[in-house]
């Protein structure tokens, strides 16, 4: 996965205060050098310069974040355009879910409009000082599969606190980075893991850091075994299938119904899962949202992929479940897969028409 942790030069911050009960917000600007010559610095004062924008020395190191998980976050991109532009994709939509998330701790809600206004600020001013991809003919070879874009990063900090508690005077960071193809190279297989991700009544619905735990250990025991990615079954009787480690799942199905799990308290509604299921809906594509048993996609499946901000449209060849493998397609990536896929890049990119309106321009 090919984040760049050392962020870009400018971040947003913005704190809630109880009294007057409002949010302040700031944009921070912190040490840099142009582009060109960061990319020309040695390893250690490449490491100087991360570790100058990654810290934010006036904020708690203990607190309800960093003992019990207490944060949310979203990640959103912004992509090199083909006319030369810079173009964020669909950030009404993170704004709401972040929105949703904040609520669904009892943190103060941040405003969703401020949320709009931080992200493309921070893109902008970032583009400004040189850091932003430039638009690569190159990428349209393979449908934008390894295309670079700015990832944007906006999470929570909770305010200094010990003892089990909730936030009430919460901080909301916006920073910025580069990122390029989300999966490592190699059959695109998957796992099917034993262990559960979100249980009924739980946060499985927010973007909360604390999810994150049991996804990266899934994750991690079953690259160890040779798989690119892990998928959950369902907490109570476990035949559903719910989500990957950090996506959305698909399956094409030999009847030509698009199945994707129905949302509820333990999965999480991925911004590019709802775009997924109206471009497939536009090409009179069955979409069924429901309950969809891992058996069911073993015997009736004919395509499976997996969608999310930084995976797009990312196909699955293989499912391995209780030391059985089912392959998909003769182990290709299937043709609805790509086309999905591609449809959703070229309009990100801008090498298709957005005649719906989710890209935001920044520049």
């Amino acid at each position: 996965m090919a984040f760049n942790l050392n962020s870009y030069p400018v971040s947003y911050r913005s704190r809630y205060r109880a009294e007057p009960g409002s949010w302040t917000g700031e944009y921070l600007e912190k040490p840099h050098k142009t582009p060109e010559e960061e990319a020309r610095l040695p390893e250690d004062e490449v490491r100087a310069l991360a570790d100058a924008r990654n810290f934010y020395p006036d904020m708690p190191l203990i607190s309800y974040t960093s003992q019990y998980g207490m944060s949310c976050f979203e990640g959103l991109k912004a992509l090199p355009q083909k006319d030369g532009g810079l173009a964020i994709f669909r950030p009404d939509r993170n704004a709401a879910r972040f929105f949703n998330s904040m609520q669904g701790l009892y943190m103060p809600p941040f405003p969703e409009g401020a949320f709009v206004e931080a992200v493309v600020e921070v893109v902008r001013r970032n583009a400004a000082l040189g850091f932003r991809p430039a638009y690569r003919a190159a990428w349209e070879k393979d449908a934008f599969l390894n295309a670079d874009s700015v990832y944007i990063r906006p999470f929570v900090l909770s305010e200094g606190g010990i003892g089990v508690s909730i936030s009430r005077e919460p901080w909301v960071v916006v920073a910025a980075t580069t990122v390029s193809s989300y999966f490592s190279p190699g059959t695109p297989a998957a796992l099917i893991t034993d262990r559960i991700r979100a249980t009924p009544k739980g946060t499985g619905w927010i973007k909360t850091a604390a999810n994150y735990v049991v996804s990266a250990l899934a994750k991690h025991e079953a690259a160890e075994q040779g798989f690119v990615e892990c998928i959950f079954l369902d907490a109570a009787e476990r035949k559903y299938v719910e989500e990957g480690s950090s996506c959305n799942a698909f399956f094409y199905l030999k009847s030509g119904e698009l199945a994707t799990p129905e949302l509820g308290d333990t999965i999480l509604p991925g911004i590019t899962r709802a775009s997924i299921i109206e471009l497939a809906r536009d090409r009179g594509v069955t979409v069924s949202e429901r309950k969809i048993a891992i058996d069911e996609v073993l015997s009736e499946g004919r395509e499976c992929f997996l969608s999310g901000t930084a995976a797009g449209a990312m196909p699955i060849t293989e499912i391995s479940y209780q030391g059985r493998k089912t392959v998909f397609n003769g182990g290709k990536e299937g043709e609805f897969t790509a086309e999905m896929r591609n449809t959703l890049k070229g309009i990100q990119y801008g090498a298709l028409p957005d005649t719906k309106g989710w890209m935001v321009r920044v520049v």
